[in-house]
């Protein structure tokens, strides 16, 4: 049931496209086999159903703000809010440990994404363990998948310069970011 929502939160933001709709497929297409293999990791993903797809949502988000990807952070918001998370988490989520919004769990997933984009990768142990208190290891297994695959897909469109397609338009978007220090 989650990835039949999934697919249709996807649908609706890709119709929600207002501009440089092909940016990515154009790239894409003219390697069959990176798009294929994309697709087929995208759709894996998708199908992976333990973990809460919002818990996903913002581990996506926030490693987009923090590569700056434009593109991620403009679907990434749409995929956000159809999933049900407020605008208050999306405008928050540069100062997520201060901020109310977010619940003690959530703050660890940002912080594991947080720690698994920067580089070199720090402070990953402690939250494995703190994670795993919380998650069972098929579902910190998914999270840790989503986050890598976000830094891949995050530092792949940016290398293509796949712009922005105002999927996010009208609504609350995340923000690009500056890593911590």
């Amino acid at each position: 049931m989650r990835a039949l929502t999934r697919i249709r939160h996807y649908v609706r933001a890709v119709r929600q496209a207002k501009r440089h709709r092909s940016d990515l497929f154009g790239w894409l297409i003219r390697r069959p086999q990176i798009l294929f293999g994309t697709v087929g990791y995208e759709t894996a993903l998708l199908f992976s159903n333990q973990l809460d797809p919002r818990l996903k949502e913002l581990a996506e988000l926030k490693t987009a703000g923090l590569v700056n990807c434009e593109f991620c952070l403009d679907i990434g918001s749409a995929l956000a809010q159809s999933s049900g998370l407020t605008e208050q988490k999306l405008v928050d989520l540069p100062r997520y440990r201060t901020s109310d919004a977010y619940t003690d769990l959530e703050k660890l997933v940002i912080s594991f994404a947080e720690a698994m984009t920067a580089t070199p990768a720090v402070g990953i142990d402690d939250l494995r363990a703190q994670l795993l208190t919380r998650l069972s290891k098929a579902q910190f297994a998914e999270l840790a998948a989503t986050i890598a695959w976000e830094n891949q897909r995050a530092r792949h469109n940016q290398g293509l310069g796949v712009r922005p397609t105002g999927m996010a338009e009208g609504g609350a978007c995340a923000l690009p970011e500056r890593p911590a220090k």
